[in-house]
């Protein structure tokens, strides 16, 4: 363990996260004003092949990013506070306690990296890090929103075999996992992937290799 209870596998995030710039993560950034506030919540654990992430599958009756692959999080609520301060923070764990079931007070918040834009949804979403250091059961609390909670290991994540380009009708590519029977694209994917890059874990992988995403997507 790290002088910080971090295990020491995960020290490079933590300062991936302390070094990072907006613009390393994605080119979608925040407008200068506007947006809904929000967080999610990027969970650490150690399972049975080491390392891994949780993750939740949204329900497909969902009206924005339906049936897609997320990490647990959501919109800032009142009561998490100023989210100049500690609120994000707040938000970031009350939703994923209100979607997983997890018990917010194994987790242990590690980093935060730089606020992102998602155009499609109008959300200003602030990534917080957090190590599993006391994993709790985890279950899909309403299936109205979620359809199922998963962990995924990171050496799957790594695996070039699992790794794409999505290809969107609109033209734009992404990077993208098939793990667990999912497809990770988008927003999730993109932070993923960078991580991954940053923390020194990526290896290399063929960007050719494209899955064609639905125009619903």
């Amino acid at each position: 363990m790290s002088d910080k209870g971090l295990p020491e596998w995960l020290e490079p995030v933590a300062r991936a996260a302390r070094t990072i710039a907006p613009e390393q993560l994605s080119r979608f950034l925040p407008p200068e004003h506007g947006g809904r506030q929000a967080a999610v919540l990027i969970l650490f654990g150690e399972g049975e092949r080491g390392p891994e992430l949780l993750l939740m599958e949204r329900s497909g009756s969902l009206r924005s990013h339906a049936g897609q692959p997320s990490f647990p999080g959501g919109a800032l609520d009142p009561e998490d506070g100023d989210p100049e301060g500690d609120g994000l923070l707040r938000a970031a764990l009350r939703e994923a306690e209100e979607e997983t079931g997890l018990d917010p007070a194994g987790v242990q918040i590690f980093g935060v990296l730089p606020r992102l834009y998602i155009p499609v949804s109008g959300f200003v979403v602030t990534p917080v890090l957090g190590w599993w250091r006391a994993p709790s059961a985890f279950h899909a609390v309403d299936p109205a929103e979620t359809a199922r909670v998963f962990t995924v290991p990171v050496v799957d994540l790594t695996n070039p075999a699992n790794r794409a380009t999505t290809v969107h009708p609109s033209g734009h590519r992404g990077p993208a996992f098939l793990v667990e029977s999912a497809l990770v694209w988008g927003f999730t994917a993109g932070v993923i992937d960078r991580i991954l890059h940053f923390a020194g874990w990526e290896k290399p992988w063929d960007r050719a290799k494209h899955v064609t995403l639905d125009w619903r997507a």
